[in-house]
């Protein structure tokens, strides 16, 4: 049997890695400015974290939701307190894929509506109603399609107010941070504006946060620039370190019900104990502040190389857009310099990188970068 074939792939075999830096087969060092798609949040093979699923493991690695399970309920109390969402209710599973489909399901459980607003360029995941949400129609099997999504242009007030008054809101699903769409930033004005409709409308406003939460930007989560509390927040990426961890964090005023929700797999013992590791380095490290520092600092450096189109982001993710000719910037960094980083189209270097990331990888990385675009 072979791979099924759906991945572009570069020819380097990473064995280990540590904090920012990973090593290759041939023990080559790179550094990894992207995690792996903004997954490594707090280093790769922290040594809490290393420590903290080998003691779990040692004890037990998995049983079903069927039993107690007093690790989710210490995850949930410290994912409240470090996020500020103590009032909510969390609910896991194993994906950001999987945590959408739940919050657009939830949301129509809650108000008995069908209709979903989404965006121009929106990446929410490629399971059926997250794919369906999702601006390409390159993944949207047939299957997918639905009637049921209502795709506006991104940031238009006028075009979201006249979508609630021409059609029955279930809920509108917004990054606070667009990723695979060019890391573009929702203006706080705009996220304001979707919390009024919905409360007058009764939609959920379902903050996805898969890539652009777990303290990314600098706050817990990117849409807490806007002062406006949504109603579901989806979470994975950055939760586990690696370690598949999904979930969503679940307003008050949405009841829960015996088999409105369900998962074989999510909340299991390992994946709490990773979760909590990342919550306890984020913590103790205080690596939220560290994000908004060093992403400061590098978006500020990145202004100033004159090559460079537009900078846009928030903390440590990043995009640099660049014109067409210098579209070979990123394969430039991999195979010169050893830095992975990631793309948007079109041109559009993303930054991802840890949490912990230091001011002299950043310094490292912007060395490159401008070797590269004066090559």
């Amino acid at each position: 049997m072979k791979l099924f074939d759906v991945y572009p792939i570069n020819p380097i075999n990473i064995v280990r890695g540590q904090g920012s830096l990973v090593y290759d087969a041939q023990d080559n060092e790179y550094l990894d400015m992207y995690g792996g798609h903004a997954v490594i949040s707090i280093g790769h093979t922290h040594p809490h974290y290393v420590k903290r699923l080998e003691d779990q493991l040692h004890q037990l690695g998995f049983y079903s939701n069927s039993i107690e399970i007093p690790i989710q309920k210490e995850l949930a109390s410290k994912l409240g307190k470090v996020s500020g969402k103590e009032d909510y209710q969390l609910f896991m599973c194993n994906s950001g894929a999987e945590a959408n489909e739940n919050a657009l399901k939830l949301a129509s459980f809650y108000n008995g509506k069908k209709k979903v607003i989404a965006f121009t360029k929106a990446f929410h995941g490629r399971t059926s109603l997250a794919v369906a949400v999702t601006d390409n129609p390159k993944i949207v099997a047939p299957i997918n399609e639905t009637d049921n999504v209502i795709f506006l242009p991104w940031a238009d007030e006028a075009a979201l107010t006249q979508a609630f008054a021409d059609n029955e809101i279930s809920s509108v699903i917004i990054e606070g941070i667009q990723g695979v769409g060019g890391i573009q930033v929702a203006p706080e004005s705009f996220l304001q504006k979707i919390r009024s409709l919905c409360d007058e409308h009764n939609a959920v406003f379902i903050a996805d946060s898969v890539q652009c939460g777990y303290g990314r930007t600098g706050k817990f989560f990117s849409q807490d620039f806007a002062g406006i509390d949504a109603d579901i927040y989806s979470m994975a990426k950055g939760m586990g370190n690696g370690f598949p961890v999904g979930g969503i964090i679940i307003s008050p005023k949405i009841q829960p019900a015996y088999g409105m929700l369900g998962t074989t797999f999510g909340g299991n013992h390992l994946a709490c104990a990773a979760g909590l590791a990342v919550l306890e380095v984020m913590e103790q490290d205080n690596l939220m502040q560290n994000a908004a520092t060093i992403g400061e600092y590098l978006i500020k450096e990145l202004k100033k190389l004159e090559q460079v189109k537009e900078v846009r982001g928030r903390g440590l993710m990043i995009g640099i857009e660049l014109p067409e000719e210098l579209a070979h910037a990123r394969k430039e960094l991999l195979f010169k310099h050893r830095i992975f980083t990631g793309e948007a189209k079109p041109n559009v270097v993303r930054l991802l990188p840890a949490l912990n990331l230091t001011k002299a990888h950043a310094d490292r990385f912007l060395e490159a970068f401008v070797d590269v675009l004066n090559q």
